[in-house]
């Protein structure tokens, strides 16, 4: 399932790309948090979709010199590119009200380890023994993290897991089938995706409304759609924005370097995650959460390639 197109390597740059990626992502998450019972979900992804796809097209027009912007959003693998990172953040953000910030970037950042399996099983890249140890070892820092069958154990804990599946699935099609897309395309191609698959989600719930004591105490996830606030409204706009930088950052960042070496630079969402646990939620990390990060991290140090 290898590809002939040329794929370029600037390990440097993209390492740079992904850590401010990374930032400007922790950033978005402590907003998202803070719209918990304010806004469901759906609806906040798809108010800011539509405040971030002009910024896209502006973009866009910036900088593509040649190539129909929309024939390469469109396409059919940036729209799987696009669904499968959509669909792995919508497990992260759904469970962001119920653990901590630095919890759920423990379980989607064991997306390098996923990465690793995909790049040896769709892109030919060997493993080897160290790389075999490492995804080992994230998956004992899942466990460490996460205690299965303990009093502590949150179902919630799981949902950020499945979703840096799909996560690492999305980056290594980035790298495998999109390298002809450019980087603007794929930008907006992904916010395509995360825009309309919450409307879909959001009609979903129209058409076969869950219990009111369901959506009485999941209002994030399974409430109805509110009108924002003026506030609100700004801090919608901003997400918007935001979420643009975001978007053109981890596709640049995916395209111009293995995917394994951008996803472990990657972690760096966690150090920043912790930060704002502490400062802003008050939330300090106990042992066992510090040690399945290390955990976590660690094993995305083992699978680095040169």
């Amino acid at each position: 399932m290898s590809t002939s197109i040329a794929r370029p390597m600037n390990i440097a740059l993209g390492v740079m790309l992904i850590v401010a990626a990374a930032f400007l992502i922790s950033v978005q998450d402590v907003i998202v948090k803070w719209f918990d019972g304010v806004l469901p979900l759906w609806q906040l992804f798809a108010l800011r979709g539509f405040f971030t796809a002009p910024l896209l097209l502006i973009f866009a027009w910036l900088t593509i010199k040649s190539g129909p912007l929309l024939a390469h959003a469109l396409s059919p693998w940036a729209l799987l590119r696009g669904f499968c990172i959509a669909f792995g953040l919508f497990g992260f953000y759904a469970a962001l009200p119920f653990i901590s910030l630095a919890t759920a970037g423990a379980g989607i950042y064991l997306a390098p380890i996923f990465m690793t399996l995909f790049s040896a099983r769709l892109l030919g890249e060997p493993v080897g023994r160290r790389g075999w140890v490492g995804v080992l070892l994230g998956f004992v820092g899942v466990l460490v993290l996460l205690k299965p069958g303990s009093d502590s154990f949150s179902p919630w804990t799981i949902l950020p897991v499945i979703g840096a599946s799909f996560y690492a699935l999305g980056h290594t099609l980035t790298r495998m089938k999109c390298q002809h897309i450019t980087t603007p395309a794929l930008a907006f191609s992904y916010n395509v995706t995360m825009t309309f698959g919450s409307l879909a989600v959001s009609g979903i719930l129209v058409l076969a409304p869950p219990s009111p004591d369901l959506a009485q105490s999941l209002p994030f996830v399974f409430g109805d759609w509110q009108m924002p606030s003026l506030p609100l409204w700004g801090a919608l706009v901003g997400m918007g924005g935001i979420f643009a930088a975001i978007a053109i950052l981890l596709s640049a960042a995916y395209k111009i370097a293995p995917p394994p070496t951008v996803g472990t630079f990657e972690y760096s969402y966690l150090i920043f995650a912790v930060i704002w646990d502490i400062t802003v939620f008050g939330l300090v990390p106990n042992v066992t959460t510090l040690v399945g990060i290390l955990l976590i991290v660690a094993a995305g140090m083992l699978v680095l390639r040169r």
